[in-house]
């Protein structure tokens, strides 16, 4: 699991996150909404430790984050997976060496070990007879699946999604969906995922944190959301809904 307690984080003066107090449970993906400008990206970025905090905790398990060294930070990072907006893949690697990066970073495995757990993790995401192939030779929807790949090759125990299903289809964006999940609860990680995409909210939402204007304005499950009487969340998801109605009217035209 990870704790965050009583979060700040301010910019040039400018207050961008209020005391933010949340756990992320172990096994379960954690879903942050909420509009641009809101602080979500701020907060993931902050927790992974992108972004320098300026007051509270992050705590890994029994670890807090932000009074390690930057060799203990670094020996915790190898149990981070990230799924970067767009995938972010090496234009000028192969899929398989895209894969076999942080395997090269982190560990002092041989070339032949590194090759079969890439070709493990590329046969996890359903991605077979492509390692030779550059990512400006597959589709979005398996540059994604290769990205996700890339994240669990050192067998995380955490795994942070910044808008995994952005620029995809609403039928590739549900197979990407579906695979964060099924590996969250085979890895037991715990998977946070930065997303404004109300489908995937409904889909795979274990817990929801939804951030207004810098400050955890509300949390619960999928089931508790549209119970709630939270005004500004309310709003939230019937913009969120418009907007995936354009989006998908588009994708049939």
């Amino acid at each position: 699991m990870i704790e965050v307690k009583n979060l700040y984080k301010s910019f040039d003066n400018k207050q961008v996150l209020n005391d933010i107090n949340v756990l992320f449970e172990q096994g379960k993906t954690n879903l942050i909404i909420g509009q641009s400008g809101s602080g979500k990206t701020v907060l993931l970025k902050s927790i992974v430790g992108l972004h320098d905090i300026d007051s509270g905790q992050v705590i890994y398990d029994d670890v807090i984050f932000n009074d390690l060294n930057f060799k203990e930070k670094k020996g915790l990072r190898q149990q981070i997976g990230m799924l970067f907006q767009g995938g972010a893949l090496f234009d000028s690697s192969t899929v398989e060496e895209n894969v076999m990066f942080p395997l090269d970073m982190f560990t002092e495995l041989s070339y032949a070990d590194k090759r079969e757990r890439a070709n493990e993790c590329l046969k996890r995401v359903n991605i077979i007879n492509a390692n030779e192939l550059f990512p400006a030779e597959i589709s979005g929807g398996m540059k994604k699946r290769v990205a996700i790949a890339r994240a669990i090759a050192l067998n995380p125990k955490y795994l942070f999604c910044d808008e995994p299903n952005s620029g995809l289809d609403p039928i590739t964006a549900l197979v990407i969906d579906d695979l964060i999940k099924e590996i969250t609860v085979e890895y037991n990680m715990t998977t946070i995922v930065n997303t404004h995409d109300m489908n995937s909210v409904m889909e795979i939402g274990d817990k929801v944190i939804f951030i207004y204007e810098g400050s955890k304005w509300w949390e619960g499950t999928k089931e508790d959301i549209f119970d709630s009487d939270n005004v500004e969340l309310n709003n939230f998801i019937f913009a969120s809904k418009l907007s995936q109605k354009i989006k998908d009217l588009k994708n049939v035209h």
